[in-house]
């Protein structure tokens, strides 16, 4: 990896990637992008990482896509640009569907596809004067890529608004529509993250990986027969597991679990 982003892992398997372009408020690039995807992989892979911190250097957390990346596709054809557009669509992908808890810890302004990786992370912390904005149809394109998080994150209606209008929103507005889970001040802001560390740590990561898998399912499903069988067959899945038969005796024996040892 270059110094676009810094990877670092501590002795409890907290995993803290970087955006690491200070000087560009880390904007991305193609070769930031990649850095990400195979970050996010390695933290996929890593069966001692616990949790996973989506992290910025400098004033900002990210202003988006790198301009001179942009100016380039400007000159791009049409198979070149779907080419480039789904590296960015893997990498967000690859960041949801990571199998520990994400959080993203948000100091200052993230724009256009900011807005996205932090829609793709399960918990997101911000500060009182972060600022947001969904800004890509000023510029004549349209947040295509980030779309089905930021969706995800804020709903139908609000993403209608943002992305239509490009206004830029607080950090107070950003946690009522359900971008930000916490907005907090600055002096406050790891603090907070790290309350978010222990919560996860005191969970089996097994069940975490399974209960994102089992939000997914269930998100926007119709309650019925297929839906029923499936739950009920992810209960009985964990129920039975190494982790779950471990969790059971530990609560039934008033002792900690081993994965609570740390």
């Amino acid at each position: 990896m270059t110094n676009l982003i810094t990877y670092q892992k501590d002795a409890h398997g907290v995993i803290t990637i970087t955006l690491n372009r200070p000087d560009k408020h880390n904007a991305f690039n193609e070769e930031m992008i990649a850095e990400l995807m195979d970050a996010f992989v390695m933290a996929h892979r890593d069966k001692t990482a616990r949790v996973v911190v989506l992290s910025a250097s400098g004033a900002s957390f990210c202003a988006g896509a790198d301009l001179q990346w942009m100016k380039k596709m400007v000159n791009y054809d049409y198979e070149t640009n779907h080419k480039d557009a789904m590296q960015l669509a893997l990498m967000l992908n690859q960041l949801y569907t990571l199998n520990k808890p994400t959080i993203a810890r948000i100091n200052g302004a993230a724009f256009g596809g900011a807005v996205g990786l932090i829609s793709c992370c399960d918990v997101a912390v911000g500060t009182k004067l972060s600022k947001f904005c969904l800004s890509e149809v000023l510029l004549g394109l349209a947040p295509a890529t980030i779309a089905p998080y930021v969706i995800k994150a804020i709903g139908t209606r609000h993403a209608k608004r943002y992305m239509l209008s490009a206004e830029v929103f607080s950090a107070k507005r950003a946690r009522r529509i359900g971008l930000l889970s916490e907005v907090v001040s600055e002096e406050d802001l790891d603090q907070t993250v790290t309350m978010f560390i222990q919560k996860f740590h005191a969970a089996s990561p097994q069940a975490l990986a399974m209960t994102k898998q089992l939000v997914d399912m269930c998100d926007g499903q119709h309650i019925d027969a297929t839906l029923m069988q499936k739950t009920a067959a992810t209960i009985a899945t964990i129920r039975v597991s190494e982790e779950g038969q471990e969790g059971l005796n530990a609560f039934f024996t008033k002792r900690k679990a081993n994965w609570q040892q740390d």
